[in-house]
This record gives structure tokens, C-alpha cells and sequence, in this order.
């Protein structure tokens, strides 16, 4: 991490408008039943201490935020089987890049309100809220049970007696009810949260760096760098390095994406700086995203299936990304955006043209707000010449047709389901925010 806070150094530049530096206050919103508030939990300290604010744990209840905001109370359960795959191999990264241990309890998600109740009884001590969550995630013990509650009350240096009393109270009952009310009303539609300064809302252990806030330093590539130190799937590194040029052992970085995306165009436009960081040979696979859902039976626009508060969280968080790696960002007038045609275009196209007419569609569609359905704009994007032109006459054809389908279908029966999804070794990561993981498997030999 960048000590940007160092004498003599320059004063940080906030990432997003709207935060001031430095912080003054950082709450931290949790249920033990989640395992990314349980990473998320053993980041905290850190954090609030290079934020240098005090950390204020708020427990809450997340059965009621997903009953308030109309979501699924087991979330995991409800997902297709690729992303519970994904999912799981993703909790084991982050717990391996967070140096913590992590096994799933069984019969999970177990019941936790009698573990939050006895977390506000003890005045949301920080011992044990550590123990209720080591409890449920490294012990795989039944947090709702009076004798575990004893135990990791008492282990924090409370009368067990008078804590299990407690939690029976209408006191402390409604205390949690309230607790989990007002972070509803702070936008909070899942956890972990962290609310800087009562007002900016970040959810997940990824996004330490933006509760953080600082500006990262731009590299020799013009973009973030991604540190392999931990602490956050966004964290800036002082100082790149030096590009590498692949080889004939080179790691093999593949891209599935679709320009249809905003997190494809966010994490699309950072390969060329992973690849040249890491040496990678890059292979790009275009898929009919809109395709790709209904072969898994899952909605076209999952963005329209979200929650009012979790769609307008998700508008930010984009904005914060492209703030973040410095890219133009704007969401476009015609939404979802229809891009069969200009995938087509793009298999049309020479190899060599490829790279430039993916940036400049990516951008079109998610900078510019163009069209990118319009032929006109297709061709501008493509190089604006004969050759561009020939490519759109043959766009159309069978053989680019079957090109497309088999690579969509080559990624379903892969894992994919989402972009961007990046493949390193045959391990799948989704997501623009998962970059970083990407760069460390990258460097890994």
C-alpha cells in the first residue's frame, strides 16, 4: 500500500467526488453468516487504522435486509451451478490472499440472530465479535447454541450468565431489529458494508480500497497497478513492473467477454496492462452474452432482476471503477445494448484489426453513448476504410454466424456465466474486480 499519508508527500486525491480526506468515521456492517464479512472482519482493523478513524461495528440482521429489499434468504442456494463454483473458489482465494483461515460450516447458513443479540449485549465488543466469527467459520460450531454463546462471551472476558439473559430482553431485541432497519435505510442490501463518514456505502471485502478512498498512482501503462500484498482486491502498488514481452512459456490469460457489458469495457481496457506486467499471452473470446443466459436458463438482464437499492449501488460502483482506473464512463441511453452485430463485425475483421476496433466499440458504447447497432458507427469503429466495409458485408454470413454461436457454447460448457470471466490454467475469475487475483495467478510459477 502507498503510504500517501507520508511527510512531505503530496496531499491524496480522493478516487470518487463527494469524499473528503481524511475520513472522520468508518462503520462496519455485518452477519456471521456471511463468509465475506467474515474476510472482510479480519481487514477491518487495518483498514480503519491506515484510515486512521475509529472502526464502529454495527451488527445487523441479514435475513431482514433481504426480506426488506425482496431477495433470496439463501442467496448461495439460488444461484446456477457454474456460479456456485465460482463462488467457492473465490472464497478460497480471497481467504489464501487474506492469510486466514475459512471452512463452511455444515448445514450452512446456520442461525445467527442469537450471536448478534449477544454482540450488542456486550456492547459489540471486537473480541467478540472475532470469536463469533472464527466460531462459524474456522470452528464450524452452531453460533445459536447458548453454550457456544457462553463460551465465546466468556472467552472475551464476560459474564456468560448475565449475556445469555440479556438476549431473551425486549431491550436487545429491538436494539437488533433497529440495527438492521437503519442499515436498510443506508442502502445496505447485503454484507459486508462499510459507510464512510455516515454517507458513502461500499459492499465487500473487495473494495477495501475504495473505503480507503486514496487515489492510486498512475503506472507506466496509464492504469492502477495491483498489488499481490493483500488487503483488498484494489489496492495500488507504488511502483509497476517493467513490462514483459510473452514467451514461449508464457501463462495464457483468456478473455470471454461481450461489448453488451460495462464491467467487460472496465476490465477489458485493463488486460493490455496485466499482459504487458505479467508477460501473458492473451486470447480474446467474444460471446453472445444474451445467448450465454438463456442457455443457463437465467434472466437477459440480470441488472433489471436486482433490488432498487442494489441497482442503484451497482450505478455507483461502476463510476467508482472507471474513476479508479481513469476510463471515461457513461451509461448509455439504450440499454441493455443489443451487440450481436458488432460481435459479428468483430470476428469479420482481419486479426490485426481486431484490438482497435474493440477498444474503440467498447468506448463508443460505454464512453461515447453511440449506437453501437448502427452500421455507420460500426465501420467508423472498425477504421472507417475498405476494409472496415468489407468486414460488415461478411458479418452477416453463416460461417461468422457459427463462429459466434461456438464460441458462446464453448464458454457455457466451460463455466462461464458472466463477463468479463478471465481463465487463467483453467481457473475461472469473474469479474472486473477480480483483477487483481488474475494478475497474482499470472506472476504465480
Amino acid at each position: 500500500m502507498v503510504d500517501v499519508h507520508r511527510k512531505g508527500s503530496s496531499p491524496p486525491e480522493a478516487i470518487e467526488q463527494g469524499r473528503t480526506l481524511p475520513a472522520r468515521a468508518l462503520d462496519f456492517w455485518f452477519d456471521y453468516t456471511c463468509p465475506f464479512a467474515y474476510l472482510a472482519e479480519t481487514q477491518a482493523p487495518a483498514l480503519a487504522a491506515r484510515m486512521g478513524v475509529p472502526l464502529t461495528h454495527q451488527p445487523l440482521l441479514l435475513g431482514g435486509v433481504f426480506k426488506a429489499v425482496g431477495a433470496p434468504q439463501n442467496l448461495f442456494a439460488s444461484r446456477s451451478p457454474a456460479r456456485s463454483a465460482h463462488d467457492a473458489s473465490d472464497l478460497a482465494r480471497w481467504a489464501k490472499r487474506f492469510g486466514v483461515e475459512l471452512r463452511t460450516p455444515p448445514g450452512h447458513p446456520l442461525r445467527s440472530v442469537e450471536a448478534l443479540r449477544a454482540t450488542l449485549a456486550t456492547e459489540n465488543d471486537p473480541a467478540v465479535i472475532s470469536g463469533f466469527f472464527r466460531a462459524y467459520w474456522v470452528d464450524g460450531r452452531p453460533i445459536s447454541s447458548p453454550e457456544v454463546i457462553a463460551d465465546v462471551v466468556a472467552r472475551a472476558g464476560h459474564d456468560a450468565a448475565s449475556v445469555l439473559a440479556k438476549i431473551e430482553t425486549a431491550e436487545i431485541k429491538d436494539a437488533l431489529r433497529e440495527r438492521t432497519e437503519a442499515g436498510v435505510a443506508l442502502g445496505i442490501f447485503g454484507v459486508p458494508a462499510f459507510v464512510v463518514d455516515g454517507a458513502h456505502l461500499y459492499w465487500g471485502q473487495d473494495r477495501l480500497a475504495f473505503v480507503e478512498g486514496v487515489r492510486p498512482p498512475l503506472t507506466p501503462a496509464g492504469s492502477a497497478a495491483t498489488s499481490s500484498s493483500g488487503g483488498g482486491g484494489t489496492e495500488a502498488s507504488p511502483r509497476a513492473p517493467a513490462p514483459r514481452a510473452p514467451s514461449a512459456t508464457a501463462r495464457v490469460l483468456e478473455v470471454f467477454w461481450d461489448f453488451s457489458s460495462p464491467f467487460a469495457y472496465l476490465g477489458a481496457l485493463q488486460v493490455a496492462a496485466v499482459a504487458a506486467r505479467t508477460g501473458a499471452e492473451v486470447r480474446w473470446h467474444p460471446i453472445l452474452l444474451g445467448g450465454l443466459f438463456r442457455s443457463l436458463g437465467g434472466p437477459e438482464v440480470p441488472l433489471a432482476t436486482f433490488s432498487d437499492a442494489k441497482q442503484r449501488y451497482t450505478l455507483v460502483d461502476l463510476q467508482r471503477w472507471a474513476a479508479y482506473w481513469r476510463l471515461p464512463f457513461r451509461f448509455p441511453s439504450r440499454f441493455p445494448t443489443r451487440s450481436l452485430k458488432a460481435l459479428r463485425l468483430y470476428l469479420a475483421l482481419p486479426e490485426e484489426r481486431r484490438a482497435r476496433y474493440r477498444e474503440a466499440t467498447f468506448r463508443a458504447c460505454w464512453a461515447d453513448d453511440r449506437d453501437i447497432t448502427d452500421e455507420t458507427v460500426l465501420v467508423d469503429c472498425a477504421g472507417g476504410d475498405a476494409v472496415a466495409r468489407d468486414a460488415l458485408s461478411r458479418a452477416g454470413g453463416d460461417d461468422v454466424k457459427a463462429a459466434l454461436r461456438a464460441s458462446t457454447e464453448g464458454a457455457a460448457a466451460r463455466g462461464v456465466f458472466g463477463v468479463p470471466t478471465f481463465v487463467v490454467d483453467g481457473e475461472l475469475y469473474w469479474g472486473q474486480d477480480r483483477l487483481a487475483l488474475v494478475e497474482e495467478a499470472l506472476g504465480a510459477r
